[in-house]
C-alpha cells in the first residue's frame, strides 16, 4: 500500500525520492551537492507546461541559474544531441536535469555522454561495441518524470535515431545513470488522458516483455509481475479519472518496467520502433497498437508463463489463455487503437516495416525466434 502522505527514499540501484512533493527538494540538492548552473532538459510540450515553468521559477528563486533546451524532435535524433551539447558548453553549465518523457530523458542521458566525449556521437553505440569509449568524467545528471512510461529516469541507455535513415542507436553506459531521481506522482497529473493511455501501455509492455525474455533473472522476473499488478489496477483510472494514488501506481509500475527490461525485451518492441522510424508514431501508442498481437504470437509454449501474468492482471489462476483478449478490451477502454490501419499504416509500408523490424536489436531476447516473414504476417494481422 502505498501511503500518499508519505515521501520515500530507495536504491534499485539509482536513489530515488518518491512521493508527492519531492520535486520540492530539487534546489536543495543542487546546492548542497556544489551546482549552481544546471541545464534543464525538456521537450517543447512540457515546457509549456505550469509545473515545468514553477520548477524553474523556484530553482531561480532559490539562486540557482538556468537555462532551458528544449529543441527536439518527437522522436529524437543525432542533430538534437549535438545541439544540446553546444549549449551546454555557450552557457557554461555544470550539470543537467532531465525533466519529462521518454524522448526528454533520453536526450538529456545523450548530451550527458556528448559534453565530454569527442567521438561521433554514434561512435559510442552499444550495438557496435562502442560502450567502451565512453571512459571520461561525465556531468551531474539527475531525472525527474512527468510521465509513466519509459522508466527511463532509471535508465544507463538512450535510443537516438540518425536524421536522415532514422536507424535507431543505443547509447549505453552505467556512466549515463543518473545521480538521484525525483520521481513526484504531482508532475504527472496534467498528462492528457491518450498520454497518460500510451505511455501506461509502454510500461505494461515493458514488463510483460521482460517477464517473457528468455534471458535468466528471477528479480526482474518479480519486479515485471508487481509491475503489471500495478498497472492493472491504476492505468484506467489514471487515464479516465486521476487521483494521486492511481497517478503513483502508475510511476512505480513504470520503474519496475525499466529496472525489469534489462533482462531482455522482445517481438512487441521490434514491431513498434520501425512505426517510430518510418512513421513518427508515438512510441507508446505504437507499443499499444502491437502489443496484443505480440503476445498472441508468443504465447504457445509458454503457457505458465501468461497463466503468472494473468494473475498478476487480476484475472484469476491459470487464465494465461485470456491475456490476448484483455489487452484488446484495455486498449478499448483507453480509446487507444486496436488496428494498425488506425494509426497511418498501409499494406504498402509492411515490406520495409518487415525489415527494419528483423534488423531491430529488441527481438534476439523474444523468448522464441523472430524472422522477418513472422513480422510481416504479424504487421498484417494487426492491420
Amino acid at each position: 500500500m502505498i501511503e500518499m502522505k508519505t515521501t520515500y527514499s530507495f536504491n534499485f540501484p539509482t536513489p530515488i525520492r518518491f512521493g508527492a512533493g519531492v520535486i520540492n527538494e530539487l534546489g536543495d540538492y543542487l546546492k548542497e551537492n556544489g551546482l549552481k548552473r544546471p541545464l534543464l532538459v525538456t521537450d517543447p510540450n512540457v515546457a509549456d507546461l505550469s509545473f515545468f515553468k514553477d520548477i524553474k521559477k523556484t530553482l531561480e528563486r532559490q539562486g540557482l541559474h538556468t537555462e532551458v533546451f528544449q529543441d527536439m524532435h518527437k522522436n529524437p535524433v543525432k542533430s538534437d544531441v549535438i545541439k544540446g551539447g553546444d549549449m551546454y558548453h555557450q552557457t557554461q553549465r555544470d550539470s543537467i536535469i532531465g525533466i519529462g518523457g521518454g524522448v526528454a530523458l533520453d536526450v538529456a542521458r545523450a548530451i550527458v555522454l556528448r559534453v565530454n566525449h569527442t567521438h561521433d556521437l554514434f561512435d559510442y553505440d552499444d550495438l557496435i561495441g562502442g560502450d567502451k569509449y565512453v571512459t571520461e568524467d561525465v556531468p551531474h545528471f539527475i531525472t525527474v518524470p512527468t510521465t509513466a512510461g519509459t522508466g527511463s529516469e532509471v535508465g544507463r541507455s538512450a535510443i537516438i535515431s540518425e536524421d536522415v535513415s532514422k536507424r535507431k542507436r543505443i547509447l549505453f553506459s552505467p556512466k549515463l545513470m543518473a545521480r538521484i531521481v525525483f520521481a513526484d506522482p504531482h508532475l504527472t497529473m496534467e498528462l492528457p488522458p491518450f498520454i497518460t493511455a500510451a505511455t501506461g501501455m509502454d510500461a505494461l509492455t515493458h514488463n510483460l516483455e521482460a517477464y517473457l525474455a528468455k534471458n535468466f533473472h528471477p528479480m526482474c522476473d518479480g519486479i515485471a509481475l508487481e509491475g503489471m499488478r500495478l498497472i492493472a489496477q491504476s492505468l484506467e483510472k489514471a487515464t479516465k479519472d486521476p487521483d494521486v494514488e492511481s497517478r503513483a501506481k502508475m510511476l512505480l509500475a513504470s520503474l519496475m518496467g525499466a529496472v525489469a527490461f534489462q533482462k531482455g525485451l522482445g517481438v512487441v518492441h521490434s514491431l513498434a520502433h520501425p512505426l517510430s522510424s518510418l512513421l513518427d508514431t508515438h512510441h507508446g501508442l505504437a507499443n499499444a497498437v502491437n502489443l496484443p498481437y505480440g503476445m498472441k504470437f508468443n504465447y504457445d509454449g509458454f503457457e505458465n508463463r501468461f497463466d503468472s501474468m494473468a494473475l498478476a492482471l487480476g484475472l484469476g489462476n491459470s487464465a494465461g489463455d485470456k491475456v490476448v483478449d484483455y489487452l484488446f478490451d484495455l486498449n478499448g477502454k483507453l480509446g487507444l487503437p486496436v488496428k494498425l490501419s488506425e494509426i497511418g499504416v498501409k499494406m504498402e509500408h509492411i515490406d520495409e516495416l518487415s525489415v527494419l523490424a528483423e534488423a531491430d536489436f529488441c527481438h534476439p531476447n523474444n523468448p522464441k525466434p523472430v524472422i522477418r516473414e513472422d513480422f510481416k504476417s504479424l504487421y498484417t494481422e494487426a492491420l
